[in-house]
């Protein structure tokens, strides 16, 4: 397994995550950074978009599963953003942070980070 990764850091979004009822009702921020491993010496060597990961592709492809997904946990949420990461061919791996940074009083943030691979 290739140390290669791309980093998608800081998208934001909005989606019903939470058990309170408030949570339930209304659309909440959350936090999302994925890093996607892969080998990147072929991109690297040929220049050609047809050998790399789009990650603008799968970025959208979060962004549209997120902000339609209705979850209880955040640790869910994340977990449904990893499969979604892994069904591109060239992703062996990926690690997928959310916060809530709505979470709790006092706080900057809540959030879950979790490693999955093929």
């Amino acid at each position: 397994m290739t140390g290669d990764r791309i980093l998608i850091e800081g998208i934001s979004a909005r989606c019903i995550v939470g058990v309170n009822h408030d949570e339930r009702r209304e659309r909440q921020d959350v936090l999302i950074d994925i890093d996607l491993f892969a080998d990147l010496a072929k991109p690297g060597a040929t220049d050609n978009l047809d050998d790399a990961v789009n990650y603008r592709d799968i970025k959208k492809k979060v962004l549209a599963f997120v902000e339609t997904s209705e979850f209880f946990l955040v640790e869910a949420l994340a977990e449904g953003i990893a499969r979604r990461c892994l069904e591109h061919p060239l992703v062996q791996k990926v690690r997928v942070r959310v916060d809530k940074p709505s979470a709790l009083r006092f706080t900057k943030t809540v959030g879950v980070e979790i490693l999955r691979g093929r």
